[in-house]
């Protein structure tokens, strides 16, 4: 399984107010201002925002596509690697990375596609 940068910007931007940006120079996703996801450092992993407890479990139970580097160590961030990645796995972390982000307005919108 695998997922590419490409693949996790067409899911961010079916998510209402989402829009491709720039984070510290890099491509971002963002909505309202705000980055949830963004490309890695290296081609190889990108970076997903989740909860600190979240990224604790991410990790530990499945450190072959979740991981930090010192960097992250303590951040709300967790990298993961594109060759590895199950994707509808990922798209429900995008989305719940986008929610945590996102307006209510946007949140009840994204309710309502699936209403």
């Amino acid at each position: 399984m695998a997922i590419s940068w490409d693949e996790v910007v067409a899911i961010a931007l079916s998510l209402p107010g989402a829009e491709l940006s720039r984070s510290y120079g890099r491509p971002a996703l963002k909505v309202r201002g705000k980055a949830f996801a963004a490309t890695g450092k290296a081609d190889d992993h990108f970076v997903l925002m989740a909860e600190l407890d979240e990224v604790d479990v991410l990790m530990e139970t499945e450190p072959h596509v979740f991981f930090q580097t010192d960097h992250y160590k303590g951040w709300t961030a967790v990298l993961v690697r594109h060759a590895t990645a199950d994707p509808d796995r990922i798209a429900a972390l995008i989305e719940r990375a986008w929610e945590r982000r996102a307006s209510k307005a946007q949140r009840e919108e994204r309710a309502k596609q699936f209403g």
